[in-house]
């Protein structure tokens, strides 16, 4: 796929998002996707080679986070950030967002600071660390509103391992398969609630699970 039709792609996409497809937001995600290429080579920080596959389950897929964010400059921790998803796509179109992506990975974090600076990005710190040994006070600050993840953690997991670093009244956000709410039965005591969305230029469905804390 040539430049042109991947940048015409990620505005379809945020187009279905119903995400104004600003000029700076697409060329961001166009470096982003020429650095991860890159990086990919040495370091094998994502399985997905194709442009396309990239750009719809990598970027496109993050975003759909954003459908459970608040509007305003809130707090949000990215735990297992990997090579950036979902806390960088979020943070392009969400400049005003405090972020947190905390990596344990060193190769995944050098590349995390590398892309942190290639987009110029403000306000986003890469913490290289395991999330049972983040604190707050320490390597965080003060508790943040949100914490989402996309890696391969149970419900019950997260909840267990992420919520030390989130507020009172907080929430913990995940995006999981169809199997979600069977994974949620065995967890007691647990206000959440779930958005079904549909994954753009795919069809594909996603459950997006809100844990309010």
């Amino acid at each position: 796929m040539n430049d042109k039709k991947l940048y015409e792609l990620i505005r379809k996409g945020l187009n279905e998002l119903l995400i104004p497809p600003l000029n700076e937001h697409v060329n961001a995600f166009m470096t982003y996707l020429t650095e991860l290429k890159k990086w990919n080579k040495a370091y094998n920080l994502t399985g997905l080679k194709n442009d396309e596959d990239i750009i719809i389950k990598h970027f496109l897929d993050s975003l759909l986070y954003l459908r459970a964010m608040p509007d305003g400059g809130i707090k949000v921790a990215d735990v297992g950030s990997g090579a950036g998803f979902p806390g960088i796509p979020v943070k392009i179109i969400r400049p005003e967002i405090k972020m947190y992506l905390i990596e344990s990975s060193g190769k995944k974090a050098a590349f995390l600071r590398h892309i942190i600076g290639k987009l110029q990005l403000k306000e986003i710190e890469v913490i290289e660390k395991r999330i049972e040994e983040t604190k707050v006070n320490q390597e965080i600050p003060v508790s943040v509103d949100i914490a989402v993840t996309r890696a391969l953690f149970s419900a019950g997991d997260f909840i267990k391992k992420a919520s030390h670093i989130v507020k009172q009244e907080g929430m913990l956000i995940l995006n999981k398969g169809p199997k979600v709410k069977e994974e949620l039965k065995i967890i007691e005591d647990i206000n959440y609630e779930i958005l079904t969305v549909n994954l753009p230029l795919s069809n594909i469905k996603r459950h997006i699970l809100i844990v309010n804390l």
